[in-house]
């Protein structure tokens, strides 16, 4: 294992994490709410604690796979280790709710254990839905663009960060993949701003909201989420803006290269719409037929919830709890389903989904014709078997660590539908679950134990499982690749 070059990216990550902290300093400075001190201590120690891992220089610039895991995984543990300090050292929430609540932003699962949010300081708002942006397209990305500063390649640790089955470039060089993606992850960030302002949002609120939908987290500034604001314009434009974050970024390099039949063979794509597509019209029938009265108040809660769930953002503009039952199944399916690989959303990925299928059908064709040779393909390519069975591996690993997580947790006296939604939403990396978790509750009555647990599901869906357990594998010889 490469501890030293390890230590060196943690380091550059910690001053990064020191700079996304600069607004909330200054928003403390300016509210003058009293905590702009604690902020100073934080920036302070990963000020320090960056510098002292950062300058022993190295010659080793071998990564080995591993090493990419390694670094993915602590970095994604240090940081949030760092980041529940002014929390805690504000006096608002003890460590391991903190700790809890960081987890919960950098992963974009978007959990909560603050039962009302509008009464903390604006400065402590902002930081928890900063983290939200900085995870969703990964602090790791990010830092990948720095990389040849540093002197190492970055595609192991591009590929432990990506998620889906096939980590690709949209440029030659890693680091400028990187960088092409944090411009149009900007870009779309500004776009989204600025409407909503012109929905009547406060810059502040239009700002949090921002965050919460480019990481695909579902942090508010409200106690009622999208629940505190009335009409249509808000709901609907963030509805389309979940759909945008939760669709493989690549189709946005592509479309301003014009590569427009490139976009019309994505499989993934393609079905993802359909399945939203789908889902609305489903729980819109079931809503007008059973629960309200109204068409238009039906389609809008269906497309906002729908799209809310299956981008895994976690927004509610209403307790969805209190649906019917057919409304309620079709939004926890979608949980586990998720979006598009390439995107800042959580779940499956609609492109496993796809293949799972595909396998299934090519295993029935397999019975009628035994001899028959029948590919997997995605996007009219044949995959190879390891991808295959790298996604097989993926769905199987999801469902044992579902499984034995409900049952640990129905061990706290949860129901059993309330203890699977929040192990799926966990996972997933949602945020609101059914009954005892729901959109209208939070967190909070769990025990440190649980607290604690959830956030390693946190990280272990984020990280899609493998990142994580990879580096649990006894050690091995292992061949090393310099990039």
């Amino acid at each position: 294992m490469n501890y030293s070059i390890a230590r060196r990216m943690i380091g550059v990550i910690l001053a990064i994490e020191a700079l996304f902290l600069l607004p909330s300093l200054f928003l403390s400075l300016f509210d003058q709410d009293g905590i702009s001190k604690y902020f100073i201590l934080t920036i302070a120690l990963m000020a320090f604690f960056g510098y002292m891992s950062y300058r022993k220089k190295t010659t080793d610039l071998v990564l080995a796979p591993k090493d990419g895991l390694f670094i993915v995984s602590s970095a994604w543990l240090v940081v949030s280790l760092f980041g529940a300090l002014p929390f805690y050292f504000s006096h608002y929430l003890s460590y391991v709710d903190a700790f809890f609540e960081i987890v919960s932003g950098f992963t974009t699962t978007g959990a909560s254990i603050i039962p009302n949010i509008e009464e903390f300081p604006r400065s402590l708002i902002l930081w928890r839905s900063v983290t939200h942006w900085i995870g969703g397209m990964g602090i790791l990305v990010f830092t990948i663009s720095l990389l040849p500063r540093l002197g190492v390649g970055g595609f192991q640790i591009f590929k432990a960060e990506s998620p889906g089955p096939i980590a690709g470039k949209i440029e030659p060089r890693i680091a400028d993949t990187a960088k092409r993606l944090y411009i149009i992850y900007i870009g779309i960030t500004v776009v989204l701003f600025f409407l909503l302002v012109l929905g009547r949002m406060t810059p502040f609120d239009a700002l949090i909201h921002t965050l919460g939908v480019a990481g695909t987290g579902g942090f508010s500034s409200k106690a009622n989420s999208i629940g505190a604001y009335s009409g249509y314009y808000i709901p609907v434009i963030m509805s389309i803006f979940m759909i945008i974050y939760g669709t493989n970024f690549s189709i946005y390099y592509q479309l301003s290269q014009k590569k427009y039949k490139e976009i019309l063979k994505n499989d993934e794509v393609r079905l993802y719409y359909i399945i939203i597509l789908l889902a609305v019209l489903g729980v819109t029938y079931n809503l007008y037929s059973n629960h309200y009265g109204s068409l238009g108040q039906a389609a809008k809660d269906s497309f906002f919830q729908v799209t809310s769930l299956m981008s895994t953002s976690g927004f509610s503009n209403t307790d969805y709890d209190l649906w019917p039952s057919f409304s309620k199944f079709i939004l926890y399916a979608l949980m586990f389903i998720g979006s598009c690989a390439g995107s800042t959303a959580g779940g499956m990925k609609v492109v496993r989904i796809s293949i799972v299928f595909k396998l299934i059908a090519r295993e029935i064709g397999k019975v009628v014709h035994p001899n028959a040779v029948i590919p997997i393909t995605l996007e009219g390519k044949a995959l190879k078997d390891e991808v295959v069975m790298g996604v097989s591996a993926f769905i199987s690993v999801y469902l044992m660590i579902f499984v034995f997580s409900s049952a640990l947790v129905t061990m706290s006296g949860l129901d059993i539908l309330s203890s699977c939604s929040a192990v799926t939403t966990m996972l997933s990396n949602v945020g609101p679950g059914f009954n005892k978790v729901g959109p209208s509750l939070n967190f909070s009555e769990f025990s440190y134990f649980y607290k604690l647990y959830f956030s390693f599901l946190m990280l272990l869906g984020r990280l899609e499982f493998f990142t994580i357990l990879g580096i649990l594998v006894p050690r091995r010889q292992r061949k090393k690749i310099q990039i």
